[in-house]
This record gives C-alpha cells, structure tokens and sequence, in this order.
C-alpha cells in the first residue's frame, strides 16, 4: 500500500495457513484429498536464483535479486507451483510466514527451498514499458524466499540421512514481511531444491561434510511434495485482521 506503518507489536499478524492441494492449487479450504506433486532435482542442472547468466560481482544483478520476476522459473519442470484464485480482497500479512512442507526423497539428503510470490494480474495485455517503466502486468514478486537443508531436520548439531521415500515433516521460516497481497492478485508458493549458486549444491546422497562431496555423490532424485489429509502442507500466513 506504500504507506509507513507504527506496529505497537511484532509479529501483528495472526497465523492463518494456506494450503497446497490438486492441480497446482494453493488455497484457504484445507484439502481432504490426499496426494503429491513430483519432480526431478539433478545437482548437474540447479535452479538458478537469478536468470543465466549470472555474474556475482555485478551489483546490479546481486542487489534486486530478491524481487526479481519468478516467471523465469516458473515453467520448468524441477519446480513446483501452486496458485490461488484471484483474491476478493485485501490479504494483509505482517510477521515471518512458517513454512509447514511434507516431502519426501528418493536421495538421503535433500534441500527444499519454499518462496512466498505475489501474482499480479494478467487479465489485460500491456505494453513492455508504461511511461518509461518496466510494465508489472502477470509479473511474480517474491515475498519470502528461504531454503532448509533436509539432513539438519531433527538436529542442527547433528544431521542426519534421510530415509528413501519416507515422508517428512519439515518446519521453518521465511523472513519477516509486511506486505499486503491486493484484490485480483493471487498468491503463489513455488518449492524447488537448489538456488544455485546462492546456495552451494546438495549431492542429495548423504555425506559427512558436502564440502569434501565427491563427483559422484551428486545424483538425481525425485522429489515428491505432499498434500492434503494427514500430509497438508501448507504456508502460516501472520494475517493482520
């Protein structure tokens, strides 16, 4: 809304979880039917988390990188994108989302990295640049973007392999936000494992230390995002009323 605000408390908001569900839904209604999106995470071919090509001393790619337009990820297949409908209104958020994912791996290690986006709408075309400036019609402004790194899940002091196929609950946060999603904007949680080469790459086979990973620890593996039932993953949203 472009105004400053005095909070007499931090966080304001009250936890309220958006749920990821069928069909690339992401929604308030949490959903009964159970189930998983699934995709391939390979270490030789990382998620950028700005786009190619990338030069880490250019300041003027480093500084924006993190409300850059997501739609350069949005369409590949190692990243999975949940969407909800327009909003009817105002959804003010202040406070640091939890992120609450159900996931499970074919690797013993993994990293799953969870961004909070705004959508805006997209309903009607517009020129490249209005008056001058970048045009931000469908464009995807991250809100919170965070990753977690799957061998510290019980314990930071002492990371652990992750059992094939078994589903786990990981829990973290993104960071403090005071953002409000406007009317006819959708929310959007895209989960993906790498942010590469912000973050170094998980072999997703477990290792003692991954600095010493050798060439061939770095394997494939399939990723599976649960949803629904007794696996509802979902973002806590700090609501403001």
């Amino acid at each position: 809304t472009n105004e400053w605000e005095e909070s007499p408390r931090w966080p304001m908001g009250s936890q309220k979880p958006i749920y990821l569900a069928d069909s690339g839904v992401a929604t308030f209604d949490k959903p009964s039917a159970s189930g998983n999106e699934e995709y391939i995470s390979d270490p030789a071919k990382p998620v950028p988390f700005i786009p190619r090509p990338i030069d880490m001393g250019d300041s003027l790619q480093w500084k924006p990188w993190l409300v850059h337009d997501q739609r350069f990820v949005t369409g590949r297949p190692d990243v999975a994108v949940w969407t909800s409908a327009p909003l009817d209104a105002s959804v003010h958020i202040m406070g640091a989302p939890e992120v609450q994912l159900f996931a499970s791996t074919t690797g013993t290690d993994s990293d799953w990295v969870v961004k909070l986006i705004d959508v805006y709408p997209n309903d009607i075309p517009e020129p490249a640049t209005q008056g001058g400036k970048p045009s931000m019609a469908g464009y995807e402004l991250p809100i919170g973007i965070e990753i977690f790194r799957g061998r510290y899940r019980n314990s930071f002091a002492q990371p652990s392999a992750i059992v094939p196929n078994k589903v786990e609950r990981y829990t973290w946060t993104l960071p403090n936000v005071d953002h409000v999603f406007l009317p006819g904007h959708r929310i959007m949680v895209q989960v993906q494992s790498s942010l590469f080469p912000l973050y170094d790459r998980n072999p997703q086979t477990f290792v003692p230390n991954i600095m010493y990973a050798k060439t061939g620890d770095y394997q494939k593996a399939t990723q599976r995002v649960w949803f629904g039932g007794a696996n509802a993953s979902a973002i806590l949203l700090p609501i403001v009323k």
